[in-house]
């Protein structure tokens, strides 16, 4: 099968610290981590590393940064054709504080005003899409390019270039956030809560609902039953991609023969593990890990 991941491509400079910072001090750290970041990149690195035939789409700055993200693909296979590297650009920096103590993080993000949008034409037939909405007009181009292909969105957050290419997905894998603020509906910890935001999104775009809820695992419906399918319980240090790499393991599993439920189960497992190390990338886990935590799980 082939696969296609569009949409947001930056840097990583993660620090991490066992209190964050008063303001105006100084602190010093004994290193620093760094690395590819982005919703769509990192789900294309971690297909890639679980031995997926996966192209990414995007856009970096003709500089350091851009070439360190081009290179990187490179190590784990991902094809770079349509990854466009455009002059007096600069590649989008994420300066982050990942707390170890109670895993939270504080992200500055460095972006140009302007940001320029993919241009090459990409007129490739895929098995599977999947798009942040970052790239709003070419993400159409190619869903529509690709009727018979799996499509799926990563909606992490409520903006209006997400909200327009929901309805050409198959699966809408959204975050809390954003459908709370898509359907202006308080998720108040009940099930009841939640099955009205699901309604709306189902109603709205007419596809599969998937909700993100943490730690606390993934909300979906699946055949008459609505399911609140859990994650394991693990001392996080770092959850910065944790979402990412979700929606990589839910394209991966929802396209290699796992039903749902099974998928959800399963994306639940790998963004856990995976917040246990610091850095996005270097904190994926192998697709081994994830079955053998599985099997394991299983015979418990």
């Amino acid at each position: 099968m082939k696969y296609l991941a569009i949409g947001h491509a930056s840097y990583d400079i993660t620090f991490r610290v066992d209190e964050f910072p008063t303001e105006n001090t100084k602190k010093r750290v004994t290193k620093h981590i760094d690395c590819g970041g982005g919703p769509a990149s990192n789900a294309a690195y971690l297909l890639s590393l679980w031995g997926c035939d996966v192209s990414f789409q995007g856009v970096i700055g003709n500089d350091y940064y851009g070439n360190r993200i081009k290179d990187e693909f490179k190590t784990v296979g991902v094809d770079t054709t349509y990854l466009e590297i455009v002059n007096n650009f600069d590649t989008m920096l994420s300066f982050i504080i990942a707390n170890s103590t109670n895993a939270s993080r504080t992200i500055l993000t460095s972006q140009a005003d302007v940001v320029p949008k993919c241009s090459l034409s990409n007129n490739n037939k895929y098995d599977v899409i999947l798009v942040d909405g970052e790239e709003e007009e070419m993400s159409k181009k190619i869903l529509l390019n690709n009727k018979d292909a799996v499509k799926i969105i990563d909606a992490g957050s409520f903006k209006p270039n997400t909200v327009n290419l929901c309805p050409y997905v198959d699966y809408l894998v959204c975050s809390k956030n954003f459908a709370q603020d898509y359907t202006k509906l308080l998720f108040d910890g009940t099930i009841e809560s939640l099955i009205k935001i699901h309604n709306k999104l189902e109603n709205d775009f007419h596809n599969t609902i998937v909700i993100t809820l943490e730690d606390k695992g993934c909300f979906t419906k699946i055949g008459d039953d609505y399911k609140l399918i859990p994650s394991i319980k693990v001392k996080a240090v770092d959850t910065t991609g944790a979402g990412d790499i979700f929606h990589g393991a839910f394209t991966y599993f929802i396209t290699h023969g796992y039903n749902l439920e099974e998928t959800c189960r399963l994306s639940n497992l790998t963004g856990a593990i995976s917040t246990l190390r610091v850095g996005g990338r270097y904190s994926m886990p192998t697709l081994k890990a994830i079955i053998e935590r599985r099997n394991l799980v299983d015979n418990i």
